[in-house]
């Protein structure tokens, strides 16, 4: 580890022995220690991932602004307001199915005349109809 200094053209162990002076025992120790542990990230040019993972964390943070976490925290409500909305609605259902008898077919399609049940029978068409029309567009990429 005799490398050049570019800036002075002090050889490592010659920097290391100018800031003697500034570093106590302790901190000269562990230094010595963690450079003996990171030399093998170093000689096997590793340590250049760790450096790279640093860089993508630090501009991960940076991209993080208010109008970032704000989108974050609006699609977090949303997905829980959703999962919540869904799984009042299963319990109900099952509930009901649980309680009620089973109706003939004459029942459900009396059933099928309130609107309530006409909405949610509609909501499941278009979205089966989008899931669909996804899957076709797949095919032919």
């Amino acid at each position: 580890m005799n490398t050049s200094s570019s800036d002075t053209g002090a050889t490592l162990p010659e920097t290391a022995a100018a800031l003697s002076p500034l570093l106590d025992e302790a901190t000269e120790r562990g230094l010595k220690e963690l450079l003996e542990k990171v030399a093998p990230l170093i000689q096997g040019r590793r340590f250049h991932n760790v450096v790279d993972l640093l860089s993508l964390a630090s501009d991960g943070v940076d991209m993080f602004d208010d109008a970032m976490v704000q989108k974050l925290m609006k699609t977090y409500e949303e997905s829980i307001g959703t999962a919540w909305a869904l799984g009042n609605a299963a319990r109900y259902a099952q509930n009901q199915a649980a309680t009620l008898p089973v109706p003939t077919l004459f029942g459900l399609l009396r059933t099928a005349g309130n609107e309530d049940v006409r909405r949610g029978l509609h909501f499941a068409l278009q979205f089966l109809a989008v899931l669909g029309r996804q899957m076709n567009n797949d095919v032919e990429e």
